[in-house]
C-alpha cells in the first residue's frame, strides 16, 4: 500500500469513526494495554507451539531456549506495532483493516525472531519450526482480544438500543451496508435495522450484518405490518426519481416516515451513515436524475479560462457560478443588476462578501453601451446567459418589459460579445420556447433565434440551452405551494390534468455546462427531465404531509399557459449523438434587423409581432393548442 492509499484509508476510517459517535471512543483501549496484549500473544505463541513441537513433553525443552526468544519477541513487536498504527488509535478495533496491520506487524517479528534464532551462535534458540508455529497462534490470540473487546461494546450498545426508532432499510448494496453498519455503531442508539428491501431476486435470504433481506417492494407494506418497523430508509444514493415516487406512495400505504441518504453527488467523501439521513423533499420526488458529466471536456473549455455569467444572482446564475468555480477559470466575472443578489453569491462561493472584486458587475443588460465596457473590460472567454424576466402571468400584462429584457437585453449581450471575440456563448433558454404560445415562450424563442443569428456570423461557439421547471428556483410552483399550507390554505393548482417537466437546479446547471461543451453553433441543446409530473399529484403529496385538512382548488389556466408542456417544437428531431441527457435541435437565424418594430406600447400589437416572428421562423403555426391574446 502507498503512502497516499494509507492516509485515504485513514481519513475514511476517522470519518466512519466520527459516525460511530460513543462507539468509536469506547472502543479505543489504551495502547500500553494492546501493546502488553500483543506482547504476551508472542509468550502464549511461543510456548504453544514448543509444545506441539515435543508432543506436550516438558523434559524435551531442556537443550532450547524458549525464554530468550520470548525475551526478543516482546520488543519486537512493540516496535514493529508502533509504526503500523496499532497502538496509536489508528484502526477502529476488530476492523479488517486492523486486522491487516496486525498481520503485517507480526510478520516483522517473525521474520526478526527467524533471523535471531540463526544468528545468535552455534546452537538455536529454538527449532526453527516453534518459531513458524508461533506466529499463527500470536495473532489468533491478539486478534480474538480485539475482537472480544469489539463485541462486548456492540453487545452492550444492542441493549441500549431498546428504545431506537425500528427501520427497514432499502437497498442491500453498497449504501445500505454503511448506513445498516453506521446504525450498529451509533452510540446515541437512535435506528435499529430490522431489515433490508431490495428489488434483486438475487439477495433474497441473504444477511448482511446479521440483517436479513425481508423481500422487495411489492412486499414493503407487509414486511412493515409483521416487524413493526416505524420508518423506512432509502439507501440508494443513485435511486431515479420515478422509483422514488413509487416507494413513497408504498411507504404511506403503510404508514411508515420515509427518509433518504444524499444523492452520491453531495456526498463529500462517497460514503453514507446514519448521520446523512434527511427527511424526503419533492425535489427527491421529481429531480433525481443520474448524470454522466464528461469532467474532461468541461475543464477544456472553462479552466484556465475568463468566465462570465450574467443574472448570477438568480437562481440557474448563482448555481452556475458556484459549479464553475470548482472547474479554476482564470476570472469568474458574476453579473447581474441585483447588488444583494451579488452579495449572496460571493458569499455562497469564497465564504465571505466584501464587494470590493472587479469581477463582480453591477450592470443592467437592457444598457447596451454598459454591456460594451464591461466585456470590453473584461474580455470573457465563455459566456453564459442567465438573466430574464421569466415569470409567464406578469409577462403577459407587460409584454413589453419582456421585450427589452428577454429580446433587446439579450440582443446587447450577444452584440457585445461578438464584440470581444469570445470563444463560446451559452444562452439560457426554457421549454416555453418549444411550440411557444406566451409572452415568456416567444421572447424566449426569439432569443434562441438571434444567438442562432450570431452563430453564423462570428467565429466563436454560439448555442442556446433549453430546459423546463427547475425546483428550487424563486418563484418555483413548490415554494408557492408550501407556503399555502403553512397557511392554512387552499393550495391553488390551475388545472386538474396540467402537467410540467422537473430537475433540480444542481442537475439542471451540470448539464448547462456539459451542454456547452458538446453544442455545435446554432443549436439548441434540450436537456432531457424526465417523465412530466402532474401538479394535481404534487400538491396531494404536500398537503398529504401537513398535519390538518387543506383544500386544492382549480383556477384555470391562465393567458398564455399550455396544459402540457414540450422540449422540443413540432418540426424539431431529438437527435442525442453527444450525451443521452442531452438533445440537439437546429433553430432557423432571427437577424436582428426584423426586431425594429417591436418597440410598441400597445400589448396586443405587440404580442401579435411577437406570434408573426417565431411563426416566420418555424415555417408554421406554433401549436395546435389556441393561443389567448
Amino acid at each position: 500500500m502507498t503512502e497516499g492509499e494509507s492516509t485515504s484509508r485513514y481519513q475514511m476510517q476517522t470519518l466512519s469513526d466520527m459516525r460511530g459517535g460513543a462507539l468509536g471512543r469506547r472502543l479505543q483501549t489504551p495502547g500500553m494495554v494492546l501493546a502488553v496484549v500483543d506482547a504476551a500473544a508472542w509468550c502464549v505463541g511461543i510456548i504453544a507451539a514448543m509444545a506441539m513441537r515435543f508432543d506436550f513433553e516438558l523434559s524435551a525443552w531442556q537443550p532450547w531456549r524458549p525464554e530468550t526468544l520470548a525475551a526478543i519477541a516482546v520488543p519486537a513487536m512493540v516496535a514493529s506495532g508502533i509504526p503500523a498504527g496499532l497502538y496509536g488509535g489508528r484502526w477502529r478495533r476488530g476492523s479488517l483493516d486492523e486486522g491487516l496491520a496486525l498481520t503485517r506487524a507480526m510478520g516483522l517479528v517473525a521474520t526478526i525472531l527467524i533471523a535471531a534464532n540463526e544468528l545468535v551462535g552455534v546452537s538455536r534458540l529454538v527449532p526453527i519450526s516453534v518459531v513458524l508455529g508461533a506466529m499463527p497462534v500470536a495473532f489468533c490470540v491478539a486478534g480474538a482480544a480485539r475482537f472480544l473487546e469489539r463485541l462486548v461494546v456492540l453487545r452492550g450498545m444492542r441493549r441500549a438500543r431498546q428504545g431506537a426508532t425500528p427501520v427497514l432499510v432499502f437497498g442491500a448494496g453498497d449504501g445500505g451496508m454503511q448506513v445498516v453498519t453506521s446504525m450498529q455503531n451509533d452510540g446515541q442508539g437512535r435506528f435499529a435495522p430490522l431489515g433490508f428491501i431490495d428489488d434483486d431476486p438475487a439477495k433474497r435470504n441473504l444477511r448482511l450484518r446479521g440483517v436479513p433481506v425481508l423481500g422487495d417492494r411489492d412486499r414493503l407494506i407487509t414486511v412493515a405490518e409483521q416487524s413493526g418497523a416505524e420508518m423506512l430508509i432509502v439507501a440508494a444514493p443513485s435511486i431515479t426519481s420515478d422509483s422514488l415516487r413509487d416507494l413513497s406512495a408504498r411507504a404511506l400505504a403503510a404508514d411508515i416516515a420515509v427518509r433518504i441518504v444524499p444523492h452520491v453527488t453531495e456526498l463529500i467523501d462517497g460514503s453514507v451513515g446514519a448521520d446523512d439521513v434527511r427527511p424526503l423533499t419533492e425535489a427527491d420526488l421529481l429531480g433525481r436524475h443520474q448524470i454522466d458529466t464528461d469532467i474532461g471536456a468541461i475543464a477544456d473549455y472553462v479552466t484556465g479560462r475568463r468566465v462570465l455569467v450574467t443574472g448570477a444572482g438568480g437562481s440557474i446564475g448563482s448555481e452556475l457560478c458556484r459549479q464553475l468555480h470548482r472547474f479554476g477559470p482564470e476570472a469568474l466575472i458574476m453579473l447581474d443588476r441585483d447588488e444583494s443578489a451579488l452579495h449572496s453569491v460571493q458569499m455562497a462561493i469564497e465564504g465571505r462578501a466584501l464587494l470590493d472584486s472587479e469581477n463582480l458587475v453591477v450592470a443592467d443588460i437592457r444598457d447596451r453601451q454598459r454591456m460594451r465596457e464591461v466585456f470590453d473590460r473584461h474580455r470573457p472567454h465563455v459566456v453564459f446567459h442567465t438573466a430574464a424576466l421569466k415569470h409567464l402571468p406578469l409577462l403577459e400584462m407587460y409584454p413589453a418589459e419582456a421585450v427589452k429584457t428577454n429580446v433587446y437585453g439579450t440582443l446587447n449581450v450577444l452584440e457585445a460579445a461578438a464584440g470581444a471575440g469570445v470563444d463560446r456563448f451559452v444562452n439560457i433558454s426554457t421549454d416555453k420556447a418549444a411550440d411557444p404560445t406566451s409572452v415568456l415562450g416567444y421572447t424566449k424563442r426569439i432569443a434562441e433565434q438571434l444567438t442562432s443569428w450570431f452563430a453564423a456570423r462570428e467565429d466563436g461557439a454560439y448555442l442556446s440551452v433549453r430546459f423546463g421547471n427547475v425546483l428550487g428556483s424563486r418563484g418555483s410552483v413548490l415554494g408557492a405551494f408550501e407556503t399555502q399550507i403553512a397557511e392554512g390554505g387552499p393550495v391553488t393548482v390551475t388545472h386538474p390534468d396540467v402537467t410540467r417537466y422537473f430537475m433540480t437546479v444542481q442537475e439542471a446547471v451540470q448539464l448547462v455546462i456539459q451542454a456547452g461543451a458538446v453544442g455545435r453553433d446554432g443549436e439548441a441543446l434540450v436537456l432531457d427531465m424526465g417523465r412530466p409530473v402532474k401538479i394535481v399529484d404534487v400538491a396531494k403529496r404536500l398537503v398529504a404531509q401537513s398535519d390538518r385538512p387543506i383544500e386544492i382548488v382549480f383556477t384555470g389556466l391562465r393567458p398564455g399557459e399550455k396544459l402540457h408542456e414540450v422540449l422540443l417544437g413540432h418540426a424539431e428531431l431529438d437527435d442525442r449523438h453527444a450525451h443521452p441527457l442531452i438533445s440537439h435541435c437546429n433553430v432557423p437565424p432571427q437577424s436582428p434587423l426584423g426586431l425594429e418594430g417591436l418597440a410598441i406600447d400597445d400589448a396586443d400589437d405587440l404580442k401579435a409581432l411577437l406570434i408573426g416572428l417565431c411563426r416566420a421562423g418555424m415555417g408554421s403555426s406554433p401549436s395546435n393548442e389556441t393561443v389567448r391574446i
